[in-house]
């Protein structure tokens, strides 16, 4: 596999990887343009391809900081352009790590010969490359970031049932392979040749895989009947309101429910929906009570909570006449927007930005499983629907449903509430279960377990939305092996590598002979 021989090198090479990322953001919501990440993919392989390892650390900067920054426009929407283009830079820098790798590998392999499984071989490592990659990005540092996997810009691509059989690690190997085997084996690929051209097979099995998946939205341990309130409320990071407002726009954002005729099983209030503790304020308490009384149903709402010197950022389920009967608190809190790691490090470095933070969420511990009629609702919040180990944990924990409450103020009506809906119908498909997704100012949406939104609010309007939702407690093969696939491809990956080190030492020291 050797390197093509190109006029402008470098310059050219960079021009297709910043272009290739670039055109990323076309495949993710709202855009939602899935086939363009093949595209992107497919550009960014491109450039390496061109380059030598030294050269891919600038070309992989360059195509990982497009693709990062290109996508996630959205956290300037508050906070100006310092934290947008801090994130892309340090993501950048992982994806260079994984440009590396990439060409190391490339030129380890580029003496195999050319056989019938020659390009499935080589896309197959591509894959397996790029997919450890995404791991370490969302995982690393501080919790990683887990938004801008590969995976994440299926949700409405016919390819998405792939989630259900290993996750969005997966779902991200099949299409860098698919992208990978069409750069890398184009002449394989000919028309004529598809029939007796393995890797042509292998990449018709990315897309006739998904139409065998036996997705199933009926229930199997009974209905909830569930209704979700959307309070048009301003409830951020930068929000002043007067205590005690976005509490009240929920109640009056959930007043039909109070004419309904319908018998309610749940009521979901979004993540910050009580900005005035039940627990601290009297006056809250009374409203709440009187509302779930008059509805006769428990109300799962989010809000700040306090025990000894922590703070958390809480959701409780309280009952009619008994009061709160459980509570959860987010184990994942967000770094630099609900915590801030090595503050003093990062306030010499930007002081007003990290002073917006004067106090830290504390990390959650308890399990995030409500029992509403002997059911098991499992509940996320926010960001955490973004995060692999939650959602299979709630369901290894006996989630029957899930709910991902949310608030989505601080980013105004950029698209991150909608790159976030995706993402959760995604999670819906991969663990077998309804998933409602609930914020204060939307996009707030009902998804069945095969993904298909059958509720979706209007953003920026109160609203409500009620469906009955399938219970579900059969394992999709993602709950069984995806964090397995994670951790076989990881060490795949590692074996590639050092493989192609050795190799690299070895025809170094025999040119030196």
């Amino acid at each position: 596999m050797k390197r093509i021989s190109t006029r402008g090198g470098l310059p050219v090479a960079l021009a297709f990887g910043v272009l290739g990322g670039l055109t990323s953001s076309l495949a993710y919501a709202s855009n939602a343009i899935w086939v363009a990440i093949f595209a992107s993919v497919a550009l960014i392989l491109y450039a390496l391809f061109l380059v030598s390892i030294r050269q891919s650390v600038l070309v992989g900067f360059a195509a990982g900081f497009a693709f990062y920054a290109s996508q996630i426009p959205w956290m300037t929407t508050y906070l100006g352009p310092v934290p947008w283009l801090a994130l892309s830079a340090l993501e950048a820098f992982i994806f260079a790590l994984g440009a590396v790798a990439t060409v190391l590998v490339f030129q380890a392999m580029r003496n195999i010969p050319v056989s019938f499984f020659s390009t499935t071989l080589k896309s197959l490592a591509i894959a397996a490359i790029w997919t450890s990659r995404e791991w370490v990005a969302i995982s690393f540092p501080y919790d990683g970031f887990p938004w801008s996997r590969v995976a994440l810009s299926q949700s409405n691509s016919p390819l998405a049932p792939w989630v259900y059989w290993g996750g969005n690690s997966l779902l991200t190997f099949v299409i860098v392979f698919a992208a990978a085997a069409l750069v890398f084996g184009h002449r394989e690929l000919r028309i004529s040749q598809l029939r007796r051209s393995f890797t042509g097979v292998a990449v018709l099995a990315v897309f006739a895989i998904p139409v065998l998946t036996p997705l199933d939205n009926r229930a199997e341990t009974g209905t909830l009947n569930i209704a979700a309130v959307q309070g048009n409320a301003k409830a951020g990071l930068l929000v002043f309101e007067p205590l005690g407002t976005i509490l009240n726009n929920h109640l009056a954002a959930s007043q039909p429910l109070l004419e309904s005729q319908d018998d309610i099983d749940l009521v979901i209030w979004p993540e910050n929906a009580a900005d005035k503790n039940p627990a601290r304020h009297a006056d809250a308490q009374a409203a709440i009570e009187k509302f779930v009384s008059r509805v006769n149903a428990p109300l799962m709402f989010g809000t700040i909570t306090e025990r000894g010197n922590q703070i958390f950022n809480s959701s409780i389920l309280w009952f009619p006449k008994t009061g709160q009967g459980d509570f959860y608190d987010k184990k994942r809190p967000v770094a630099f927007g609900e915590f801030v790691p090595d503050r003093e490090f990062y306030r010499a470095l930007a002081p007003d930005l990290i002073d917006l933070i004067p106090r830290g969420y504390s990390f959650g511990t308890r399990d995030g499983i409500f029992v509403v009629q002997n059911k098991n609702v499992g509940t996320m919040i926010c960001f955490e629907v973004a995060i692999d180990d939650i959602s299979r944990q709630l369901v290894s924990d006996g989630a029957e449903i899930l709910v991902a409450q949310s608030n989505n103020s601080d980013f105004g009506t950029s698209n991150q509430s909608a790159q976030q809906v995706a993402i959760a119908r995604l999670r819906a498909i991969e663990t077998g279960r309804a998933m409602v997704h609930i914020s204060t100012v939307g996009t707030s949406a009902i998804i069945m377990p095969d993904g298909s939104i059958t509720r979706q609010l209007e953003t920026y309007k109160a609203d409500v939305m009620q469906q009955e939702l399938p219970l579900r407690k059969s394992l999709t093969p993602a709950m069984i092996v995806g964090a397995y696939f994670e951790l076989a491809n990881n060490f795949a990956t590692i074996g590639l590598i050092l493989g192609s080190l050795v190799l690299r030492i070895r025809a170094r020291r025999a040119q030196a002979k």
